[in-house]
């Protein structure tokens, strides 16, 4: 069993636009990192070097199809880092609104 620990920073791992990019795409299905660089605005060794960092993270996972590797989404950890921006927001959010409620209570809203 993979026990999950969560090393990386989920605002510096899904806070790279190239990032965002790469999990957007593999979501609509298992791509090369060819197919990858040839619709992204950085080079092909900049694509892979993202992807290490996304595969480090355990968002992606990759395989040997021939002579070229395949990556693919894992939604089980992509979730747990979803969770955590929810959890951020609804508790930011959350902060938010109740301090809005104690200045409106005090007429200084």
């Amino acid at each position: 069993m993979f026990v999950v620990t969560n090393a990386w920073d989920t605002w510096a791992l899904l806070g790279d636009a190239s990032r965002r990019s790469i999990i957007e795409r593999l979501s609509g299905g298992p791509c090369t990192v060819t197919e990858l660089a040839a619709t992204m605005p950085i080079s092909r060794p900049a694509v892979s070097q993202h992807l290490k960092v996304l595969r480090e993270a355990g968002v992606v996972h990759d395989h040997a199809q021939g002579r070229t590797r395949v990556y693919s989404i894992d939604a089980q950890r992509l979730a747990i880092y979803r969770r955590e921006l929810d959890e951020f927001w609804a508790h930011a959010l959350g902060s938010l609104a109740a301090t809005k409620g104690e200045l409106q209570e005090r007429g200084t809203a």
